[in-house]
């Protein structure tokens, strides 16, 4: 049987996916909680650090379109969140927070912030700056910017 080929660095995307996807986990089910999912977090926290129409906030938050509709219909259902008309520009709508909204938002990035200090922590404090400092330099450097996959082109068929 074949043998996989021998790493030569740390597996850098296999550790930061699965720091990532426990991470993720922790913070769903402790939003949770209080009736917030992640996403929900997400949005009200990018609604409230500046006017932004949903298209930005999704942009911000990662998100397709269709899950940006559905975590804006959730809050809007809650209480949370609001479209409304910018105020700079009247064609577009803008994702406002309500005060209900920015309470919960607030206890959510209490939650947020614990989960991290907790993760944090695991670290001896003398390699917790260092880590802080690298893992920002890759994400501000050369993993700032994702990779848009061209969609691949299927061949003319010929027509008979």
């Amino acid at each position: 049987m074949a043998q996989p080929p021998e790493r030569t660095v740390p597996d850098l995307s296999g550790y930061l996916t699965h720091a990532g996807h426990v991470l993720e986990t922790q913070l769903s089910a402790a939003l949770a909680e209080i009736g917030l999912t992640l996403r929900m977090q997400c949005v009200l926290r990018h609604a409230l650090e500046a006017e932004r129409t949903q298209i930005q906030i999704a942009e911000l938050s990662y998100m397709d379109k269709t899950t940006m509709v559905v975590t804006v219909d959730a809050l809007e259902k809650a209480g949370y969140a609001e479209r409304r008309p910018s105020a700079t520009d009247r064609r577009a709508r803008i994702i406002a927070v309500t005060d209900s909204g920015a309470r919960i938002a607030a206890e959510g990035q209490r939650i947020v912030d614990r989960l991290h200090a907790e993760a944090l922590a695991a670290l001896a404090g003398p390699l917790r700056e260092p880590f802080i400092e690298a893992v920002t330099t890759l994400v501000e450097g050369p993993l700032a910017t994702a990779v848009t996959a061209q969609p691949v082109r299927r061949s003319r068929q010929r027509t008979r």
